[in-house]
């Protein structure tokens, strides 16, 4: 990595957080339980609703979550420059394979990148979409309070931020957490 990009990495980071941080709000995170995994899951009356979040796709096109309402989101944040993104990218896969008949959806958040390095990471790795985020504006609009990559949150079918995962993740953390989420009633 360059000095140049190390900086920006940094200068990005330290903003991200800052402005993630509510200013010294009280953060939802902190409202919620954390297990022995390190999900942060929220029962369904301590869920905030997810902002607006839209973005330009790596492929062309673009992504709104609010298309998505109704559907179990899940959100990871990744970059090609990041080793425990590839680490978890299969597990990623493998969970969006064998939950999506369940009307979960995933959607990635490349941050930070080069188009093309993201376009190579993705190829043979996952075939949900990402949003190409350079320079990290999508990842505010989460409202999440630390900012780290890889990281991945659950959307209930109402929008709502049910649970979030601080750094790389596996099948058999990901998987079952999606699958509680997606068995909820939408009433």
């Amino acid at each position: 990595m360059t000095v140049r990009r190390l900086a920006a990495v940094v200068l990005t980071a330290a903003v991200a957080a800052g402005a993630l941080t509510g200013c010294g709000s009280e953060s939802w995170e902190k409202k919620c339980t954390t297990n022995a995994d390190n999900v942060i899951e929220c029962t369904p009356d301590q869920r905030p609703q997810a902002r607006e979040v839209t973005g330009e796709l790596l492929g062309g096109g673009t992504y709104d979550v609010a298309q998505d309402r109704g559907k179990v989101v899940v959100v990871n944040f990744w970059g090609s420059w990041c080793s425990p993104c590839r680490a978890e990218a299969d597990d990623l896969e493998g969970t969006y394979q064998a939950t999506k008949a369940k009307d979960v959806t995933f959607i990635g958040v490349n941050s930070r990148d080069d188009r093309d390095a993201a376009k190579a990471f993705e190829r043979g790795r996952v075939t949900y979409p990402s949003i190409f985020d350079p320079n990290g504006s999508v990842a505010l609009k989460f409202d999440v309070t630390q900012v780290s990559t890889p990281a991945t949150l659950i959307l209930d079918r109402q929008g709502r931020i049910a649970a979030a995962i601080r750094g790389a993740t596996t099948i058999g953390i990901l998987k079952p957490v999606v699958e509680r989420i997606a068995a909820e009633s939408t009433g």
